[in-house]
């Protein structure tokens, strides 16, 4: 028997092969789906009687399913033997975009992109040239076997400690591929992280560093983005390929985005910092501006302290939104930071709108995942942006 757990994106898509059986907490009764799979309740999971487990990587480790599992692999160590040259990304914040603007420099050579962008292994070209996968710390968590040829590591910062218990335990799985990765691989990694490898290394603690090493002639990105563009005109290099024009890349939405309403007022939707580290980029970027800020939403177990002791020197008033302001309400009175529990993001624009000038910026960098009051952070972005857009 060969089982998966969960029935998400990435077993949804494997499971098109057929012969699966599925475990889901939300299965209540046994059934089959169209490609004949049978769907069972998870507690009905028998590890005597399976040869093979492959887990969505979401599950968390603590899940019966997990601990009970004795042959788990990952969706990246399932499809390892298949897949072609392959270039991971990882890290903190950034992963997606890096992971965007290495496979548009790499498309015409033939790449293909996927991983935690949404796009599951299962779906994947298997006669690429190139996979260009995004690998989230879920699931490196849960891979054995597979490694990348070319692995990207971007800053990593508190994220997830509620799903893996520690903020080492965060840090151990994004840097385990490291261990299983041999001379003819490459690794771009932060000082800081410096760690056991066969890897050749290369080491970097800001841009400047990776811009002297590589010798890049020309840039177009700011930071935060800057950094994601450096790591892929580095793969792109690493491949002895000439540098290309990064020029026609555009930035996914929520993601520093800025527009501006009728009154020509700054709005950023950076819907997409779901995490302390994310938001501190937000700021950076608008330090020297008055600030409305909206925050909060599902906190993952994360320290806000850095966050809250950054902001205490800007000219910031905070909107505090989601299902735990009293968090963010008792840092801002211990920092003594102005602000507002809104609760809700039509509250906090509205809000905005009676103070917001041409002269200062709004931004939604919540710095906390959506999953409290949306279904996820595009639909948070888009909601801000619908606001906004109403209060014309």
């Amino acid at each position: 028997m060969k089982s998966l757990f969960g029935y998400g994106l990435t077993t949804k898509a494997i499971a098109k092969s057929g012969g699966w059986h599925i475990f889901d907490d939300k299965f209540k009764e046994s059934s089959f789906d169209k490609y004949g799979n049978k769907l069972l309740p998870s507690n009905e999971f028998n590890p005597e009687k399976s040869s093979l487990e492959i887990t969505s990587p979401g599950i968390p480790p603590s899940h019966p399913l997990i601990k009970k599992a004795k042959n788990l692999i990952s969706e990246f160590d399932y499809f390892y033997d298949k897949a072609p040259f392959q270039i991971w990304i990882t890290g903190t914040n950034g992963k997606t975009t890096t992971t965007q603007m290495v496979y548009h420099l790499l498309k015409d050579h033939g790449a293909d992109i996927g991983g935690n962008i949404g796009i599951p292994l299962a779906d994947m070209k298997k006669d690429a040239n190139f996979w260009v996968v995004e690998a989230s710390s879920f699931q490196l968590h849960y891979t054995k076997y597979a490694k990348p040829n070319i692995f990207i590591i971007l800053p990593l910062k508190e994220d997830h400690t509620s799903w893996h218990g520690s903020f080492e335990e965060y840090v151990k799985a994004k840097l385990s591929p490291l261990k299983r990765m041999t001379e003819r691989d490459v690794v771009i990694m932060p000082k800081n992280l410096n760690t056991g490898t066969k890897a050749f290394k290369i080491l970097y603690e800001n841009e400047k560093e990776l811009i002297e090493y590589f010798d890049f002639k020309h840039t177009f990105s700011e930071v935060p983005f800057l950094l994601d563009e450096l790591m892929a005109k580095a793969v792109y290099k690493i491949l002895f390929l000439k540098e290309k024009n990064l020029k026609n890349f555009k930035i996914d939405p929520h993601k520093l985005e800025e527009f501006k309403d009728s009154q020509g007022r700054v709005w950023v939707d950076d819907s997409k910092a779901t995490n302390v580290d994310a938001a501190l980029n937000a700021l950076t970027r608008y330090k020297n501006k008055k600030i409305f800020m909206i925050i909060g939403g599902d906190d993952k177990g994360q320290d806000f302290t850095p966050l809250f002791k950054y902001m205490k020197n800007l000219d910031i008033k905070l909107f505090i939104i989601g299902n735990k302001p009293e968090l963010f309400a008792d840092l801002a009175e211990q920092y003594n930071i102005n602000y507002e529990i809104s609760n809700e993001m039509e509250k906090a624009v509205k809000s905005i709108k009676k103070v917001h000038t041409d002269k200062s910026v709004a931004l939604l960098s919540p710095a906390c995942a959506s999953f409290d009051q949306f279904n996820g952070y595009k639909e948070r972005g888009k909601r801000f942006k619908k606001f906004v857009m109403e209060l014309q």
